[in-house]
């Protein structure tokens, strides 16, 4: 048997594993976020954050996200605040400003407020959004500029879906309510054939100008307390439909985020991250 030491952090209740690259070079990464993410028989959370530390390049740590089912996801929002306070809490990095590599690219992540206990407060520079069907991606005859409002049948209900790309494949179903069984259509849409590479399905609510309201059914890992990437996704296609403007405060059942979508097309996300506990996983 060998020991993993990981740490468990989450934003808002979207909860992270946290372990460091060396710690698991030769095990089945896919098998032990299956098994550690297990809410029953495992610590439980909605997935693993693993950090590699970068010797040169453009960014100082790399971090892999691997949702509960062992799929593995471009970009988490929540799940690289986790990782990048990890780094933090353990005082591993002291620096005020961070630069995390993804698989979706280098994000910045400034350091805005912390306290002895764990609690971390981020301001991310996570990229820029891309609309086109191909970038998301979309399944559509042609190579479209958005994808917007578009009708997807899911058993004969059909549902308006406008979709992007922040990082992971957001697609938005806007609503004047949530009383519609939103899990069973997420769980639906998630796997639907117009998402080759599945999405995360966002149900929305506008509140006002420069609020929103979202239930998440998160690609790989289900219904979520909230999500930065799907946080991101909403807040960005509320302002590009007109339904907002570019500065949104997203609120889910974990709690609120600020997504500031700026002029020059950068998406900056505000959030916090907050220390659970720390152990050791048993593995053969």
């Amino acid at each position: 048997m060998r020991s993993i030491p990981f740490s468990k952090f989450h934003g808002f209740g979207n909860d992270y594993i946290v372990v460091e690259n060396a710690a698991i070079a030769d095990v089945d990464i896919a098998a032990f976020a299956r098994a550690i993410c297990n809410r029953h028989t495992g610590a439980g959370s909605d997935g693993i954050a693993v950090l590699e530390k970068l010797d040169s390049g453009d960014a100082d740590y790399f971090c892999e996200i691997v949702n509960p089912d062992g799929s593995i996801a471009g970009f988490s929002g929540n799940g690289t605040r986790c990782a990048v306070s990890y780094l933090y809490h353990n005082q591993i990095w002291t620096e005020p400003d961070l630069r995390l590599a993804t698989r979706s690219g280098v994000k910045n992540y400034t350091l805005l407020e912390s306290d002895r206990q764990g609690h971390f407060a981020f301001e991310a520079e996570i990229g820029k959004p891309k609309f086109s069907s191909s970038e998301i991606p979309f399944k559509s005859a042609t190579n479209d500029a958005d994808v917007i409002d578009r009708e997807v049948d899911l058993n004969g209900e059909k549902f308006g879906v406008s979709c992007v790309n922040v990082g992971n494949p957001v697609a938005c179903v806007y609503v004047d309510d949530f009383d519609l069984d939103w899990r069973s259509a997420g769980r639906g849409l998630e796997v639907h054939e117009a998402f080759p590479k599945r999405a995360n399905i966002v149900f929305v609510k506008v509140l006002s100008r420069d609020a929103i309201e979202i239930k998440i059914w998160e690609r790989g890992a289900g219904e979520t307390a909230a999500s930065g990437t799907c946080s991101s996704g909403a807040a960005v296609l509320s302002a590009y439909t007109n339904r907002t403007g570019r500065d949104v405060k997203v609120v889910s059942e974990g709690g609120v985020t600020a997504v500031k979508w700026r002029s020059d097309d950068e998406i900056v996300l505000t959030g916090n991250a907050d220390f659970i506990y720390s152990g050791e996983w048993r593995s053969a």
